[in-house]
C-alpha cells in the first residue's frame, strides 16, 4: 500500500509519516537500494557522509522512523525530520530549513523506478541527505541556506541561490587525501551517477566558486555535465557568510553559463577517480 499523503497538510506541509502503512514490498524497496548503495559507496563516499550513515544508525532492515532518526540527529547538530507529502513550495523548505527542520518525502519509490526518479522519495531524502546534517558544520550551512533562501525570495533572486544548492547540497565533490569523493545527495541516491561523477570522462569538475556556480545553469533529466569541488565543508560555510545582495544585482547583469561550459582561464581538477 503506498504510503502518500493521505491526509491534508497544514501551511507547513508537515504530515504523520504513516509509518504503520508502509508494507512489506516498500520496506524490500528500501532494503534493496539501501545493500546496493552501501556497497557502492564504501570507496565513493565522503567520509562524513559516512560517519554521518552510521551515526544515525540508519540501516538496511527497513525504513527508518522519522521520530527515532531526529531523536539521536537533534542531539548531535539540534536538526529533526519532519514529513512531508512531496516537493513543497519554496518558502516552506526555506523556512523549515532556516529552523533546522528537514523535509523528507514519506513515500518510496516504485520497482521499476529504482534507478531513476524526477522527484524525491525517502530513500533520497532520507539516505541521501540526513546523513550530512550529523555534521555540525554541513548543518550550519544548510541552516544558513535556508535563511538565505528567504531573502532570496524578496529580492526576486531565488534562480541564483538554487544553482548553489543543486551544485553543493544535491551534486556536491569534495576533495579528500584519497581523492574527490561524493557528498551531493543526488549522486549518493543514484546507482549510476555514483560511478558516473568519480569516474566518466564527460562531465567537467571545476573548484568550488560561489559566483561561477550562482551563475551556471543545470539539468535534471540526465546525469550532470559539470561538478564543482569543494576543498572542505568550512569553505562552503563560509562562502555563505556575506551578504548576497550585491551578489544578486551582479548576477542579474550577467549572461547564463551552460553546463558543461570551462571558460578561459579555468583549471579542470585532475583526471576522474578510478576505484575499483
Amino acid at each position: 500500500m503506498s504510503v502518500e499523503a493521505i491526509e491534508a497538510p497544514g501551511a507547513d506541509f508537515v504530515i504523520d509519516q504513516g509509518y504503520e502503512r508502509y508494507g512489506e514490498e516498500e520496506h524490500a524497496i528500501w532494503r534493496t537500494l539501501f545493500h546496493r548503495q552501501s556497497e557502492l559507496l564504501k570507496d565513493r563516499a565522503a567520509p562524513e557522509f559516512l560517519a554521518g550513515l552510521a551515526g544515525l544508525g540508519i540501516a538496511a532492515d527497513d525504513i527508518p522512523e522519522f521520530e527515532r532518526l531526529s531523536d539521536v540527529l537533534e542531539r548531535a547538530t539540534r536538526w529533526r525530520i519532519v514529513a512531508v507529502p512531496g516537493l513543497v513550495p519554496d518558502d516552506v523548505f526555506f523556512r523549515h530549513l532556516a529552523n533546522r527542520r528537514f523535509p523528507a518525502t514519506n513515500f518510496i519509490r516504485r520497482w521499476d523506478q529504482l534507478d531513476y526518479l524526477q522527484e524525491p522519495d525517502v530513500f533520497h531524502d532520507i539516505y541521501g541527505h540526513v546523513p550530512m546534517l550529523f555534521n555540525p558544520i554541513f548543518a550550519d550551512y544548510l541552516q544558513a541556506y535556508g535563511q538565505g533562501g528567504l531573502k532570496a525570495l524578496k529580492l526576486d533572486s531565488l534562480p541564483f541561490l538554487a544553482r548553489l544548492y543543486w551544485y553543493t547540497v544535491e551534486f556536491g565533490l569534495v576533495r579528500t587525501p584519497a581523492g574527490l569523493r561524493i557528498y551531493g545527495s543526488g549522486i549518493v541516491s543514484s546507482k549510476g551517477e555514483s560511478i558516473y561523477a568519480l569516474e566518466s570522462e564527460k562531465p567537467k569538475r571545476l573548484p568550488f566558486d560561489l559566483m561561477r556556480i550562482m551563475q551556471t545553469d543545470y539539468r535534471i533529466d540526465d546525469f550532470q555535465d559539470i561538478y564543482f569541488v569543494i576543498d572542505s565543508y568550512e569553505q562552503l560555510f563560509e562562502a555563505t557568510r556575506p551578504d548576497f545582495t550585491p551578489y544578486y544585482a551582479k548576477l542579474k547583469t550577467l549572461p547564463t553559463i551552460t553546463p558543461g561550459d570551462v571558460l578561459p582561464g579555468e583549471q579542470e581538477i585532475a583526471a576522474p577517480n578510478r576505484v575499483a
